[in-house]
């Protein structure tokens, strides 16, 4: 029986973990399959306190794994398929073939950007394509890029953009935006944003380096084809939050399928259960708020583990 697991190794997990095994808690840390996170698959980040000359991601979140395991922290390279409270309780988690208890649980499993569904994304993402502005923006001063989405976030991003890039192109499917008004008209009136219409993206080119050149997009009404220069594409299109494992849980969810955080932003309405990061934030998504959320919840399962056992 475990006194706290933690399912998800990002900012949100590590930061978890560090602060439950100080603690004396000894987490087992569940990896999922996205080691790292989204943190894990970028390149450099710039914004992470501590850091003023940039770290990459993955050096970053070996780094948090470190620190954690110095601590005493375990790590479990499996997947949890399953969770269920226990009529005493404890809780059950399953993964194939595998099966574990514990008296506390913290859900750090993070969130994952929608793309396209084109063949080479994966291939491309930390070379011209992502999926927040706020973390790259800052590396395209000053060339054009695009925005994919028709949002609020979209047009978020592309507003944000316009600080760094010498033109931002936004794409939308169709002849309007859907994000409010008053977000709208703002991207809209700012003179380096360049809407696209009836739009979509067909395929992302790639230079000698594969790194992206272009995209080559279609008219969703008269079928024609173009092409647009460009060093990054942004894609807008909202974030599937990794919540599918706790069907049946009773969990409270969002309309998105956000958990619903309780008490002191880390709780849930299942005692004992806790969530941190962007697996309940849709709104920030930040390596550092992740970091500070897991923080918050690693503190409210020790004193919940304290009060019980007191």
């Amino acid at each position: 029986m475990e006194d706290v697991i933690i399912i998800g190794t990002g900012c949100a997990g590590w930061t978890a973990a560090i602060y439950t095994a100080r603690a004396n808690l000894n987490p087992l840390v569940i990896s999922g399959t996205l080691p790292g996170g989204q943190l894990g698959t970028t390149t450099e980040v710039e914004n992470f306190p501590g850091f003023p000359e940039g770290v990459m991601g993955p050096e970053l979140m070996n780094r948090m794994q470190q620190q954690a395991e110095r601590f005493g922290t375990r790590l479990e390279y499996v997947q949890i398929n399953s969770l269920e409270k226990n009529e005493d309780g404890t809780f059950t988690l399953k993964a194939d073939g595998t099966e574990f208890q514990a008296k506390t649980v913290i859900v750090a499993t993070g969130a994952s950007p929608r793309h396209l569904g084109l063949p080479n994304e994966k291939e491309l993402i930390g070379k011209g394509l992502t999926s927040c502005a706020t973390c790259d923006g800052a590396f395209y001063r000053d060339v054009p890029v695009a925005v994919i989405g028709g949002g609020d976030s979209a047009a978020e991003e592309a507003t944000f953009l316009t600080r760094f890039a010498s033109k931002v192109y936004l794409i939308h499917r169709r002849d309007e935006l859907r994000a409010s008004k008053i977000m709208a008209d703002r991207v809209l009136a700012n003179e380096k944003v360049e809407p696209v219409w009836n739009t979509v993206v067909t395929e992302y080119l790639t230079n000698e380096k594969g790194e992206m050149r272009a995209v080559k997009t279609k008219n969703t009404e008269t079928g024609e084809e173009g092409e647009i220069e460009l060093e990054c594409v942004f894609v807008a299109i909202g974030h599937i939050p990794n919540t599918s494992f706790l069907e049946g849980t009773g969990i409270e969810l969002d309309d998105e399928g956000y958990i619903v955080q309780q008490n002191s932003g880390a709780g849930t309405n299942i005692e004992g259960l806790f969530a941190a990061g962007d697996v309940a934030d849709h709104v920030y998504r930040q390596a550092i708020t992740a970091a500070g959320n897991g923080c918050q919840a690693a503190l409210e399962a020790e004193r919940y583990l304290a009060e019980r056992e007191g």
